[in-house]
C-alpha cells in the first residue's frame, strides 16, 4: 500500500501555500540584509545576508528536490536541514564578525 496519495490533498496544497510564503518572506529578509551591506560594506551584515539566503534556500529545497527532481524526500530533508544548519551556523557568526 503506497503511503502517499495520488494527487494533491489540502495539506499538499497548505504545504505549497506555506513554503512559498516562506520563499517570498525569507527574499525579502535576504534582500533588504544585502542592501544594508552594501550601504554599509560592514563584513557582518554580509554574513547576515548570506545566512539568511541559505536559511531561506534550506526551507524550500526539500519540496522541490522531491517535486522537481524526484529525489527520495528523506535525502530532500537531509539537505535542507544541513543547509539550514549552515545557514544558522552563518548568522550565528555574523553577530561575532567585527
Amino acid at each position: 500500500m503506497n503511503p502517499f496519495p495520488a494527487g494533491p490533498t489540502e495539506t499538499m496544497l497548505a504545504l505549497a501555500v506555506v513554503k512559498t510564503l516562506v520563499l517570498v518572506v525569507g527574499s525579502v529578509i535576504t534582500y533588504f540584509a544585502f542592501k544594508a551591506y552594501r550601504r554599509t560594506r560592514q563584513p557582518a551584515l554580509g554574513y547576515l545576508a548570506a545566512g539568511f539566503g541559505i536559511v531561506t534556500l534550506g526551507f524550500v529545497l526539500a519540496g522541490m528536490l522531491y517535486e522537481v527532481l524526484g529525489v527520495a524526500l528523506v535525502t530532500g530533508v537531509l539537505l535542507e536541514s544541513l543547509l539550514v544548519l549552515i545557514g544558522f551556523l552563518v548568522i550565528a557568526y555574523s553577530m561575532y564578525a567585527q
